[in-house]
């Protein structure tokens, strides 16, 4: 494999750990509000179904930690090993997230451990529940910080460049750059839309499979009305995200949209191809609508591709990326939306099975979404590593042993992915949430109450 070129397997390889990586790390930052939630709601009303929602979602939760630390510190490993040129640059400028993010994953894990051992250990109810709030604060810091690097990349600050070398380094500022407020907020409410969708699929593919018991339709209910709330929030949040790349990477939305000439009244294209000329073939044209996204008014001059270096524009393919991200978020809002007027929709059945296969979908498709978006920031801030200061191929290892560590990381995701499936399955099917319930003598309680 010596042959390979070295930048491209290293993108090839730290691509390949995000895209690992960020399943758990979106089920980590999510999942403690739903914990919260549950339990919360468990408390307030006093009924016990909820809190053993909480109590099955965290034993799952706990499996997915433990394999996001190992994918995690691959993340680390690969920074130093190979992006040297760029760690060497700006390693002084992302020190400080990195570090913080550090301590937040040991907070959310201290806390994490003494939530779980101290189930029933307080007489106070209200006091476990309190654990899960440096969990949930640790869990979303350690994706402030990470994101705020990632922000950082796009929109570099708090430096100055003397001779290719980073001097009179301010690492708060480079932290707080103008592109950390939307890319962090955004983060955050698609992990938390993601993991409650997540859960809502759990619940529906229960129900699908004949169980007619309370304890599933509660858990459907509070996972889908919780993926809309905070599917609406992610898609106000997107909108201010592409009033931020009008401002700060023009580029990037101009090639997000085909938008290749500096116009008012711009037109958003969804859909359609382009042939060899650039011209846009079979696409659905929204009069006046990327002026509107761009600044929310018609008037709005939005920055087209054409003014921008051939050799500094992003691949045209994020287009597809943008389409589909904003196709499966308004999917993603709109299950759920028929699920809470499901009772005025026809058919007499409380569940129909074309709505639980729809909500069993919702867990995929906001994963889904998440890559999509991924695929649309990292690959649409292309040929940049750090934007306007490095390219990604001047700051990748020149070594010719970046495909063996490829292999060597394909087999360990592999043995990761598959061994994690196989403990929470494992985890669930020895203790089914029937059982629990029985044993916890609920099911007097519940009956089976719509």
């Amino acid at each position: 494999m010596s042959s390979l070129d070295p930048v491209l397997m290293s993108r090839i390889l730290t691509g390949l750990t995000l895209f690992v990586h960020i399943v758990l790390a979106t089920i980590g930052v999510g999942i403690p509000i739903m914990l919260a939630l549950a339990e919360w709601r468990g408390i307030r009303t006093g009924d016990n179904y909820y809190t053993l929602l909480a109590r099955r979602w965290a034993r799952g939760y706990v499996i997915t930690v433990a394999v996001g630390v190992v994918t995690g510190t691959a993340i680390g490993l690969q920074l130093s090993l190979l992006w040297p040129t760029f760690m060497r640059v700006a390693g002084k400028a992302i020190a400080l997230p990195l570090f913080l993010e550090t301590f937040a994953f040991f907070v959310e894990a201290i806390f994490l451990g003494i939530y779980l051992y101290t189930w029933d250990r307080f007489k106070n109810k209200w006091t476990h529940l309190m654990l899960l709030i440096p969990v949930a604060i640790g869990a979303s810091g350690s994706a402030f910080f990470i994101t705020s690097m990632n922000a950082f990349m796009n929109q570099p600050q708090g430096f100055e460049l003397v001779d290719g070398v980073f001097t009179n380094v301010n690492p708060f500022v480079a932290m707080f750059n103008p592109a950390t407020p939307t890319k962090v907020s955004h983060v955050l409410a698609s992990a938390y839309t993601t993991s409650a969708a997540a859960l809502a699929s759990i619940a529906a593919f229960s129900l699908l499979r004949g169980s007619k018991h309370i304890y599933f339709k509660k858990a459907l209910k509070l996972t889908v009305v919780s993926t809309f709330v905070f599917a609406v929030a992610t898609v106000m949040i997107g909108d201010f995200s592409g009033k931020f790349l009008a401002k700060y990477q023009p580029e990037k939305l101009a090639a997000a949209e085909w938008h290749f000439e500096t116009m008012t009244e711009a037109p958003l294209i969804y859909g359609g191809f382009l042939d060899e000329n650039n011209e846009i073939k079979y696409a659905l044209e929204i009069p006046y609508a990327l002026s509107i996204l761009a600044g929310n008014s018609p008037s709005t001059e939005v920055i087209g591709l054409n003014e921008f270096p051939e050799n500094e524009r992003p691949p045209l393919s994020v287009h597809y990326f943008f389409d589909l991200k904003v196709t499966s978020g308004a999917v993603i809002v709109l299950i759920p939306l028929l699920y809470m007027f499901r009772k005025k929709l026809p058919g007499k059945k409380p569940y129909p099975k074309w709505l639980l296969l729809s909500i069993l979908a919702l867990g995929p498709l906001s994963m889904t979404a998440i890559w999509l978006g991924w695929f649309l920031a990292e690959i649409g801030r292309q040929p940049w590593i750090l934007r306007g200061y490095m390219k990604v191929s001047d700051a990748a290892t020149t070594s010719s042993s970046v495909g063996w560590m490829l292999v060597l990381f394909i087999v360990l995701y592999l043995v990761l992915s598959i061994s994690a499936i196989r403990v929470l399955s494992q985890l669930f099917r020895n203790k089914s949430a029937e059982e629990e319930i029985r044993q916890l003598g609920l099911e007097l309680e519940g009956g089976d109450r719509k």
